[in-house]
């Protein structure tokens, strides 16, 4: 006998409608901006100011990225995609991070190169454009920050732009030292100092979502302690095939069958059904809010064709 239990669930449309005006927001400031740098980097011959520049040219097709997420997100689940297009959010933030990775890497060996061999810099220019990049990436963090803990998605954008944001302030600390010292070798320590601001938070982005998309226990939950609370439950007998997943943010999924007492009656098992919705719905650190339970008995795993 097969028990089947989801709770039902809708995206929040107007909540992704929100974030995906922030985003549209944010990507028009990160543009105008990409421009000014660009400019101002090849009239001040700058590597932290073009660095900076290619940053936000990457965070642009990253946020690019992240108002397609939002748009499919919006589509509504079928019997083709039984989940929607949830998953999306998690495609766009693990492409947002990788490209941010490949660019650390980039500034970084540019300016070591740079650090060998140095070439002309203009500060000033370099500076009032810092300048400007840092009020501009200020106003997109201000659009961009209610938002921040909606989704994968919308954290992988804010994130972008918080980068941005402190690669302005390098770029301005870089221009000062220039300005006051004449050490010129202050642009390529800032442009290191971009790729290693960059380089780690977009690690950590990364494995987050390739972690979900390999459908790993979400770490807040310890799937040994889900086991044992189930199996304390009167007439359960035996837990296997368990699985944990988050589908996308705030939908974690659980599925498992469960071994029970074969006296058991339907409506004993129903109450036992009732009782694991609850004990997994509150009872963990991490809510899990879409369950798929199957009840048989210990004389039925041998029957089970469980390849993994």
């Amino acid at each position: 006998m097969t028990h089947h239990h989801s709770h039902g669930h809708s995206h929040s449309h107007t909540h992704t409608s929100q974030s995906r005006t922030r985003l549209a927001w944010a990507l028009a400031v990160t543009l105008t901006i990409v421009l000014a740098e660009l400019v101002g980097a090849w009239i001040s011959g700058s590597l932290a100011l073009a660095a900076d520049a290619g940053h936000m040219i990457v965070d642009s097709s990253g946020l690019i990225v992240a108002l397609v997420a939002t748009q499919l997100m919006l589509k509504p689940r079928t019997d083709r995609h039984t989940w929607g297009w949830g998953r999306a959010e998690v495609i766009a933030a693990a492409l947002q991070s990788g490209m941010l990775i490949i660019i650390s890497g980039i500034v970084a060996w540019q300016a070591i190169r740079r650090l060998i061999v140095p070439e002309e810099l203009m500060p000033v220019p370099m500076l009032i454009i810092g300048i400007i990049g840092l009020i501009a990436n200020v106003i997109s963090l201000a659009i961009l920050s209610s938002d921040r803990n909606a989704s994968l998605n919308m954290r992988a954008a804010f994130l972008e732009v918080l980068n941005d944001a402190l690669g302005s302030v390098a770029v301005i600390v870089a221009a000062l030292v220039a300005l006051t010292t004449g050490w010129i070798g202050a642009d390529s320590i800032a442009s290191l100092i971009i790729a290693a601001m960059m380089a780690p938070r977009a690690y950590v982005l990364l494995r987050g979502a390739i972690q979900i998309l390999m459908e790993q226990t979400p770490p807040e939950l310890d799937l040994a302690e889900v086991r044992h609370h189930m199996l304390e439950l009167d007439g359960v007998e035996d837990v296997h095939d368990l699985h944990v997943s988050t589908i996308q943010t705030g939908i974690i999924a659980l599925t498992a069958h469960l071994s029970v007492d074969e006296r058991m009656d339907v409506s004993q098992r129903n109450r036992l059904l009732h009782e694991l919705e609850d004990c997994t719905a509150e009872h963990f650190p991490l809510a899990i809010n879409h369950t798929t339970f199957q009840f048989d008995s210990v004389h039925h795993q041998d029957h089970e064709n469980l390849t993994h």
